[in-house]
C-alpha cells in the first residue's frame, strides 16, 4: 500500500523517468543513439561534400539537405536537435553510476553550451539582427571556427565521452556492478538470465 502511494506521489513523469532508467533503459539508450550517428552522419556527409567532392558549403547540404534544402538554413530544426539532445542526455542519465555517470555528465556539459550557442543563433534569426556583423547567424565559438568545422567538433565532443559512457555502463568494473539499476551491462544480463539460457 505504501508503495502505491510513493508511486502515486512520483506522478507520470517521475514513473516514465524510472522506467527509462530500469527496464527500458537499453532500449532507449539504443534508440537515441540512432538518432545522434544520424544526425553525425549528416555532419560527415556534408565534410565529404566539402572536402572530398569540392561543392561550395553553401551547396553542401548533408543527404536530407539535398531533398529538403531548407533544412540546412533552418535555425528552429537545427535548435530542435540540440533541444533533443540535450533532453536525451538529462533523460537518460539516471541509469548512469560511477565512471560511465561521469563521462555521461562531461556529454551532457558539452551538449548544454552547444545547445545555448543554438540558441544564439535562433536568436538571431527570430530577430533579424546577425552579432559581430555577419552575414548570417553566427555563434560565438563560429567566430573563430568555421560553422561546419565547428559542428563536427561539437558533435565529437559529445559524442565520444557518450560512447566511453556506453562501454563503462554496459561493461562496469566489478566494484561498479552492483549499482547498475537496469539490465544493460553485460554481466548483469548474463547473472539475470535463466540457468542454460543463451547468451
Amino acid at each position: 500500500m505504501a508503495q502505491v502511494a510513493v508511486a502515486q506521489q512520483r506522478g507520470w513523469l517521475g514513473r516514465f523517468v524510472e522506467d527509462l532508467n530500469g527496464r527500458y533503459h537499453r532500449a532507449a539508450l539504443w534508440t537515441f543513439m540512432v538518432v545522434v550517428i544520424a544526425h553525425w552522419a549528416e555532419h560527415l556527409v556534408q565534410a565529404f561534400q566539402i572536402w572530398a567532392l569540392g561543392m561550395e558549403r553553401p551547396e553542401s547540404r548533408g543527404v536530407l539537405g539535398l531533398v529538403f534544402p531548407w533544412l540546412v538554413s533552418s535555425e528552429a530544426l537545427h535548435y530542435g536537435y540540440a533541444i533533443v539532445m540535450l533532453a536525451g542526455l538529462l533523460l537518460l542519465r539516471p541509469g548512469f553510476t560511477g565512471r560511465a555517470r561521469t563521462w555521461w555528465d562531461i556529454a551532457l556539459v558539452i551538449q548544454f553550451w552547444h545547445h545555448l550557442e543554438h540558441a544564439l543563433l535562433l536568436g538571431q534569426a527570430v530577430v533579424g539582427a546577425n552579432l559581430f556583423g555577419q552575414p548570417v547567424p553566427t555563434s560565438i565559438a563560429q567566430v573563430v571556427i568555421p560553422r561546419v568545422e565547428l559542428h563536427l567538433l561539437y558533435n565529437a565532443l559529445v559524442f565520444i565521452p557518450m560512447v566511453i559512457a556506453m562501454i563503462h555502463h554496459v561493461h562496469p568494473s566489478p566494484e561498479e556492478r552492483h549499482s547498475v539499476s537496469c539490465t544493460c551491462a553485460s554481466a548483469t544480463r548474463r547473472e539475470l538470465a535463466p540457468a542454460g539460457a543463451g547468451h
